[in-house]
């Protein structure tokens, strides 16, 4: 019967060997944090896409609801959902992208350490720090930009009408009168919810 003391000594070797398979090389270790804090900045604007999505979508919403809205009132209510909304956005982001920073290194960092070699981690780090790649950076906002104002008008016209059948469906399952058929505030019958919506406002970046 094997001694408890032999036991004892297999399973705290077996432990040591484990961590020797697992543990990351100190210069190997740097490239990833490296390579983490170039990516810093793209890791921020995730968390920032993360809280302003439900605030964009909240936005859109109210743009439907605010043909409801007495016409004399619509821009006062508008500028307060907008104050909410940037308010909103001031007040998660910081703790969202903290978080999202110190998640980095515990899955990105260890994902890279695991599936790259070092000499591929310096190819990283080396295209990174390139030239090529900074100048990429600098335009693809610009890029994205002048595509997105390209696409959008392409493809309105495929989505409005789809919007608003499924506004008339949801509000046909709510028992609610068709957008067409409510009476605005003013005694005039109310624009469709998709047409009178207006793309919302980008809340203000820090």
């Amino acid at each position: 019967m094997m001694s408890r003391n032999l036991l004892c000594a297999l399973l705290l070797a077996a432990g040591t060997l484990a961590q020797a398979q697992t543990a990351v090389p100190p210069s190997k270790q740097a490239l990833v944090d490296k390579l983490l804090k170039l990516q810093q900045p793209g890791i921020e604007m995730a968390a920032r896409s993360i809280v302003e999505r439900p605030a964009a979508q909240m936005m859109q919403e109210a743009g439907r609801v605010m043909q409801q809205v007495p016409a004399d009132k619509r821009e006062s209510v508008g500028k307060g959902i907008e104050a909410d909304a940037k308010k909103y956005v001031e007040e998660t982001y910081t703790p969202v992208r903290d978080r999202a920073v110190a998640l980095a290194p515990s899955t990105l960092g260890a994902t890279m350490a695991d599936k790259f070699t070092e000499d591929e981690l310096k190819q990283l780090v080396a295209w990174f720090e390139s030239p090529v790649n900074k100048k990429f950076q600098q335009v693809s906002g610009e890029m994205q930009n002048s595509y997105m104002q390209k696409l959008v008008p392409e493809v309105r016209p495929i989505i409005e009408p789809k919007l608003q059948t499924l506004e008339q469906q949801v509000r046909t399952a709510l028992g609610a009168p068709s957008a067409a058929a409510a009476p605005a505030a003013n005694g005039t019958a109310a624009k469709p919810a998709a047409a009178a919506a207006k793309p919302p406002a980008r809340p203000a970046s820090k």
